[in-house]
């Protein structure tokens, strides 16, 4: 079983998007819930500027030092979010809004001015290319591994393993955090592990999906889990369940119609969100349309 799954290129592609898409729902997820998903891109473009900051110091393109550096930028984008949204002369939105595009602007500068020559592309950063992961390996018990899959394998564990140990600290938290504030949770830090999490899952997620990819699954998984149940550990389920339906199918779509990879994987994760939205059993237009019949039906009773 594991070789064939080594040896098989499709399987490794549709494992690598799985596996983007499971960690990036999990922390998206208490995004959606507090009404903060746009901050996944503005994470994801400003990161950039961590990056070249990084490759600036240590002249090292990938490795832990990126992971840091990267989780660190998104922290600044966030507390620069927070610093001009609390002057209460810009909305949150404004804020993130003036916040990313600057820092992903200095960025992109420091990058064509100091690492013109260096691997590091904004294309890349912002596409990915998921169809050359197999090109990227390590040899981990005698099998050639993608690198990308074994980074996002620890990635979609390091998620996991957080929200299961403050599992009921980021529910009481992300529901009511005047609450958990009261009753010694740390709401806010909570909330910035949180977020650098999410920045480390999206530099894990560049070199294979970029930056756009990782929005979509990092936002349109969780939506469509909040349509379809009130529980929160079944939106983890349902969110896993449509990023990996969304990677397989999103896969086989785009070789039969020779179109971008991720792009496609991107679009099913739409395809299902609005599946949900449409036949949702609670918030679905087609289950609201039939319990106003009955509703009439029972007033002209």
């Amino acid at each position: 079983m594991l070789d064939v799954f080594f040896s098989s290129i499709e399987l490794q592609i549709m494992a690598v998007g799985a596996l983007v898409g499971i960690a990036s729902s999990a922390v998206g997820t208490f995004l959606v819930l507090r009404g903060n998903s746009m901050l996944t891109d503005a994470i994801s473009h400003s990161i950039v500027f961590g990056i070249v900051i990084v490759w600036l110091l240590t002249h090292q393109q990938s490795g832990w030092f990126q992971l840091v550096g990267a989780a660190l930028t998104g922290l600044l984008t966030v507390f620069l979010t927070e610093l001009l949204a609390n002057t209460k002369r810009v909305k949150q939105d404004a804020a993130i809004g003036l916040v990313f595009p600057a820092l992903f602007s200095i960025g992109v500068l420091l990058l064509n001015l100091y690492a013109n020559d260096v691997h590091i592309d904004t294309h890349t950063v912002l596409l990915g290319e998921i169809g050359f992961i197999w090109l990227d390996t390590t040899t981990i018990a005698g099998y050639n591994v993608p690198q990308a899959l074994v980074s996002m394998g620890i990635v979609t564990a390091i998620n996991y393993l957080f929200i299961i140990l403050f599992y009921k600290e980021l529910k009481l938290a992300t529901f009511d955090p005047a609450l958990a504030k009261t009753l010694g949770f740390a709401p806010s830090i909570l909330f910035y592990v949180l977020l650098m999490l999410t920045s480390t899952t999206a530099v894990a997620a560049f070199d294979a999906v970029g930056a756009v990819l990782f929005i979509a699954f990092a936002i349109v998984p969780p939506s469509a889990a909040y349509l379809l149940t009130d529980r929160l550990w079944l939106m983890f389920l349902i969110g896993a369940f449509i990023s990996i339906a969304s990677s397989v199918t999103g896969y086989y779509l785009a070789v039969r119609w020779n179109v971008s990879i991720g792009g496609m994987m991107a679009v099913m994760t739409g395809a299902f969100f609005v599946l949900a939205f449409i036949g949702g059993p609670r918030y679905g237009i087609v289950s609201q349309k039939i319990r106003r019949m009955h509703a009439r039906r029972a007033n002209a009773l």
